[in-house]
């Protein structure tokens, strides 16, 4: 491995340091991009539940115990109820807004990487061709073994770059699905909230 990383010349180094980011930045967002830590279904009942029966303070208190992004999103709903449904809406997508952003955090950088790495590869490309020709223009094409070294260069770091970038673009695109998937699914509970809220406000009217 490390014999491939010597022959492999300077641009197998910044490869590896984006294969090392890209590696963490998804296991980071596997952790972070649980269901059940972004939109407990045991908590969303229980708020329901409290809304159905009136208890609206209650339901706000539930909200601030509980650390998930559907929590945030509901009990920024929820303190607004006394100020009409209008800005309880508008409440509810701004803070749902806010989260969708943390939620896509550092994503965007696993494309970058995918997008990155195969141009890195590239320039080991272009490197270990000039290498090639320097020899070739230095000692003839006689003696193939100076030319190794360039071909080499040029080989691995294009396979390099390559084997980053592929798995990279794969995580890329399962973590934008799965927010995408508990964006929709935040979107649908609050609207559920909303339409319990508006039977409330009509009960308190």
């Amino acid at each position: 491995m490390i014999e491939l990383i010597v022959k492999g010349g300077i641009f197998m180094y910044p490869i590896i340091f984006c294969s090392i980011v890209a590696f963490a930045i998804f296991l980071e967002r596997l952790w972070v991009l649980r269901r059940r830590l972004i939109i407990p279904q045991e908590f969303i009942r229980k708020v329901e539940e409290l809304l159905r029966k009136q208890k609206l303070s209650e339901a706000i208190f539930l909200c601030q115990s509980d650390n998930s992004s559907i929590a945030k999103i509901f009990l920024a709903g929820l303190k607004n109820s006394h100020k009409g449904m209008w800005l309880v809406k508008e409440a509810i997508e701004e803070r749902g807004s806010r989260e969708a952003v943390v939620l896509e955090k550092h994503v965007a950088i696993l494309s970058t990487i995918a997008n990155l790495t195969p141009l890195l590869g590239l320039l080991g490309t272009v490197s270990g061709m000039i290498k090639t020709f320097n020899a070739i223009s230095v000692q003839g094409i006689g003696n193939p073994a100076p030319l190794a070294g360039g071909i080499a260069e040029a080989l691995i770091t294009t396979a390099t770059g390559l084997c980053v970038a592929i798995p990279t673009l794969v995580a890329y695109r399962y973590l934008k699905d799965k927010v995408s998937s508990l964006i929709f699914e935040m979107e649908e509970s609050s609207i559920r909230l909303v339409e319990l809220m508006e039977k409330y406000s009509q009960v308190q009217q």
